[in-house]
């Protein structure tokens, strides 16, 4: 009987290791499906850094690096589906700019776009390729707010959508990060699973915040590359505009009997918004132009160009100049803008005779140095702006003055860049400093006034910036 005993105690004992090795067995083959899942995992996050780190150097497209991060961080942590939303220029609503091809709906959709896609799937594809969405609504406004990524574990049931007139897909489980870059929020990564797949584990949102930390640096510098680009891309197209501008103006100075014509042209930015010209009328006659667009820029050069080869067109047909500048106008009013108009000077040289007539659309008043008594006088003929009206009021107003030059006469047009330049201590060059600087240097001739002009200028602004573009144009009478 107690050898009985002994052996019911020894078989019970077996048992019992048995089953304990057993649970150590499945214990054991856990911990290994874990570390090699973990393992599995690292490897997939190593691949996909090194995918990125690979992109940011090389010559990538943003959509090809947009696909790279939501598939690459779909494969890290098993994920079903993937999103990456950006913010647009106005920096006030998220852009999609790649979906993976089983993303769910993470943002609300309109009741009538999910009545479609009962009909049509494609009709809710569309609109989450589409749409953009406000950048404070909804999970990925919750987000963005709270500054850090969040695991939700029912995106319909979130409280960003309570009071929402549009809704999510249903049973959708997300991993969602904000994307920042130099402090500045770029937009929003997430993943997603369905609440019948296996849930996300700490460890999978670690791992995803750390690959949404270095998808937002490549992007970042992948965003800023392209400005880069882009900005020396411009600045090339904007020298060669400069150089076909340069080509507008006078290659050289003119041969008019019985006087000396000098200009200069010193854009305040690449593209000028001033031009002079000289212009053969025929017959002895000759036309010299200053005019002013008003604005700087791409824009203001392109009015310029068109006002330049307008007036061209028409200058011999008309004798008069306040006649031909109403024909200008004419012209150009449909195609000017409401902020923007042209003011011009214009003067017709009658031959050698010393008889010249000016007339004048809004521009500053020109300057004339009479040799004889050694004292400037404005001229300023009645006129408007070109652009402002449409004809009968610029032609009733603007008029013609009539002048008789002498040997060492000489006149200056200049635009307001001029008078307007100020100095460190933001004093304007003005006026009263202009007639002076004329008046000592119109002896000289016309080459040396507009020499001396700008020497004067430059000595009284320094080293303070040119805010607007320069242009002087001096006519001496020999």
């Amino acid at each position: 009987m107690q050898h009985l005993v002994t052996y019911l105690l020894l078989a019970v004992v077996v048992i019992g290791l048995a089953v304990a090795m057993r649970k150590v067995k499945v214990q054991l083959r856990n911990k290994n499906e874990e570390l090699n899942a973990f393992e599995g995992e690292e490897q997939r996050m190593f691949a996909f850094l090194h995918d990125l780190g690979s992109a940011i150097g090389s010559d990538t497209t943003m959509t090809g690096l947009y696909r790279l991060i939501v598939d690459g961080v779909n494969k890290v942590v098993a994920a079903r589906g993937g999103a990456l939303y950006l913010l647009d220029d106005s920096r006030q609503k998220l852009q999609p700019r790649y979906l993976s091809a089983s993303c769910p709906a993470l943002v609300g959709v309109p009741a009538e776009v999910q009545q479609k896609a009962l009909k049509d799937p494609r009709a809710l594809d569309s609109h989450l390729r589409l749409a953009q969405v406000p950048m404070d609504e909804g999970v990925f406004g919750a987000v963005l707010a709270a500054g850090e990524a969040l695991q939700i574990a029912d995106v319909k049931a979130h409280e960003s959508f309570r009071n929402s007139k549009t809704s999510p897909g249903e049973g959708i489980v997300a991993l969602i990060a904000p994307l920042r870059h130099g402090g500045r929020d770029l937009g929003v990564l997430s993943v997603t699973r369905s609440k019948e797949e296996a849930p996300f584990t700490a460890n999978d949102f670690a791992v995803f915040r750390t690959v949404a930390e270095q998808s937002a640096f490549a992007i970042g510098n992948a965003l800023v590359h392209r400005e880069a680009s882009e900005k020396r891309q411009m600045e090339g197209e904007l020298r060669n505009a400069r150089e076909v501008q340069r080509v507008l103006l006078p290659q050289g100075e003119p041969v008019v009997p019985g006087y000396r014509v000098s200009g200069t042209n010193m854009p305040a930015r690449i593209i000028s918004g001033d031009y002079y010209d000289h212009l053969d009328l025929g017959d002895g006659r000759h036309g010299v132009v200053i005019a002013d667009v008003s604005g700087k820029g791409v824009a203001a050069g392109l009015l310029m160009a068109m006002c330049r080869s307008v007036l061209r067109s028409l200058a011999g047909v008309h004798e008069s100049p306040a006649e031909a500048l109403g024909r200008v106008n004419r012209q150009l009013f449909p195609d000017i803008k409401e902020d923007m108009f042209i003011s011009l000077f214009y003067a017709v040289i009658e031959g050698d005779g010393g008889t010249v007539k000016f007339a004048r659309a809004g521009h500053d008043p020109a300057l004339l140095y009479r040799a004889e008594e050694r004292s400037v006088e404005l001229i300023k003929p009645p006129g408007l702006a070109l652009g402002i009206d449409e004809g009968d009021v610029f032609e009733r107003v603007t008029k013609v003055q009539e002048i008789r030059m002498n040997p060492g006469d000489c006149f200056l047009f200049h635009t307001d860049g001029v008078k307007e330049a100020v100095n460190a201590a933001g004093e304007e060059f003005g006026m009263e400093r202009l007639r002076e600087a004329f008046r000592e240097c119109a002896s000289l001739g016309a080459e040396a006034t507009i020499r001396c002009v700008e020497r004067e200028l430059a000595k009284f602004v320094g080293e303070a910036p040119q805010m607007d573009d320069v242009t002087l144009v001096a006519v001496e009478k020999r």
